[in-house]
């Protein structure tokens, strides 16, 4: 068994800046498990990331690559699944990096994630900017045959800010018959190290999220 070995940090020395711009997340449909692989513009994986099944709290790999034999992050979450869990970003040496919170009953409808760096301190929001889109996304796939082509017509965008308001970058759901890619934007330039967190918090979110439609 190949030996998991961590590059400590590794969204944090890239600083962002040495990502090509957008970036796509891209799930698998050939398995069971919630899988996708992070993209950057020229095709090359900065990422794959993993959900562990049959786990009563959630528990995420992120790898170098799909070989799954570097660990980069883990993400766990600190309770049993509901609105109100946080999700910690520990590197492999159990070192805090950040967190993600879920902002409990407002996330029934518009979801909404805060962004903490490893010092408890909220540095971004995600919210979404079109919730109606889900909505619609779960009627439409009630109706039989046409349930199917919902991933053409319905598709959620979330939007990353800073606490004065500006809009730093939005992930966005592709239309597609599966459902199974979403567009990371960069909107702005970040501050050093910032874009280590906010990585991490849009792979947990747009696992969570991926589930609601």
């Amino acid at each position: 068994m190949a030996t998991e070995v961590l590059d400590s940090n590794f969204f944090a020395k890239r600083d962002f800046k040495e990502f090509t711009f957008p970036i796509t997340f891209k799930f698998k449909i050939s398995t069971l498990a919630n899988d996708f692989t992070a993209l950057d513009e020229s095709g090359a994986t900065i990422a794959y990331v993993r959900q562990k099944m049959f786990k009563f709290k959630e528990a995420i790999l992120i790898y170098s690559n799909e070989n799954k034999t570097d660990v980069l992050y883990k993400i766990d979450a600190d309770r049993i699944i509901d609105f109100n869990a946080c999700y910690s970003f520990k590197d492999n040496n159990e070192n805090l990096v950040g967190k993600l919170g879920r902002k409990g009953m407002r996330s029934l409808l518009k979801a909404h994630y805060e962004i903490f760096d490893n010092e408890n301190k909220q540095e971004y929001s995600i919210r979404e900017e079109n919730p109606w889109a889900k909505v619609g996304d779960a009627l439409l796939c009630e109706v039989p045959l046409l349930g199917l082509f919902s991933g053409y017509l319905f598709n959620p965008r979330y939007i990353v800010q800073k606490a004065d308001g500006t809009i730093v970058a939005r992930l966005s759901k592709q239309k597609s018959f599966f459902g199974r890619t979403f567009k990371l934007d960069k909107l702005v330039d970040l501050e050093p190290g910032d874009g280590e967190r906010m990585m991490l918090a849009l792979m947990m979110m747009v696992l969570l999220e991926r589930r609601r439609g």
